[in-house]
């Protein structure tokens, strides 16, 4: 009788320790209630990178891409839901966005292609978040079962929560295109300064051979002989 409850206490401790072990084996960001990431990512010519971001069931994932610098400005650009149907296709542009309000769960594969370039690199800002609203339908159960009546407060929180998360998606929206205005202008300085440098080269040297030939043009050869004064 005691083997056979020590026995069945050895079965409940090994069941215990798999369950607490699971959840300790669960990675961290698939228990987050919000993700919010920002990237600037490095494209070699003729290339492609995916990326892959873990939805949970019911939450809203959005991505969004932008070119920043590095050939014509454009690249590119795909999303794939966990089960591998493109569900944005290809397009070459140089910016664009993608959200789905009822993600299925599982891994989404963000992928930026630069095939199309073969000798420039494309500099890509890649922004993207991942918002379970669910949350706050079990903090609302949770208030339910205290007896307190706060549905008009949830609400508030819940649109206060989704105006802020487009009010950051707008300010990355922003600094990707400022990012992008600063990296042209740099780059247009490059090129009227390494072009002013070049031409004031050239004037140098074109006013130097002038001088020269000039110069060539008035100088006396003394003859072969010697005059004899009578």
């Amino acid at each position: 009788m005691c083997a056979m409850h020590f026995a069945l206490d050895i079965l409940i401790f090994g069941a215990l320790f798999a369950v607490a072990q699971a959840e300790t084996t669960q990675p961290w960001y698939e228990t987050l209630p919000a993700v919010a990431m920002d990237y600037k990512v490095h494209i070699d010519p003729g290339k492609e990178d995916c990326y892959f971001q873990y939805v949970n069931p019911g939450a809203t994932f959005y991505v969004s891409f932008q070119v920043l610098r590095g050939g014509d400005g454009m690249a590119g650009f795909a999303v794939r839901n966990p089960t591998g149907q493109i569900v944005y296709p290809y397009q070459w542009r140089t910016s664009a966005d993608y959200q789905d309000q009822s993600a299925t769960g599982g891994y989404y594969s963000v992928c930026i292609d630069n095939q199309f370039s073969r000798f420039a690199s494309k500099l890509v800002n890649l922004y993207l978040t991942v918002i379970r609203y669910d949350q706050w339908d079990k903090f609302t159960k949770e208030l339910n079962e205290l007896n307190l009546s706060v549905e008009n407060f949830t609400r508030t929180i819940v649109g206060v929560e989704k105006n802020i998360n487009e009010m950051l998606q707008i300010q990355h929206l922003s600094r990707s295109r400022e990012a992008r205005d600063i990296n042209l202008l740099l780059d247009n300085n490059s090129y009227v300064q390494n072009w002013s440098i070049a031409q004031l080269l050239v004037i140098t040297a074109t006013t130097t051979l002038q001088v020269y030939f000039v110069r060539r043009l008035f100088e006396v050869k003394p003859s072969g002989y010697s005059r004899v004064r009578i």
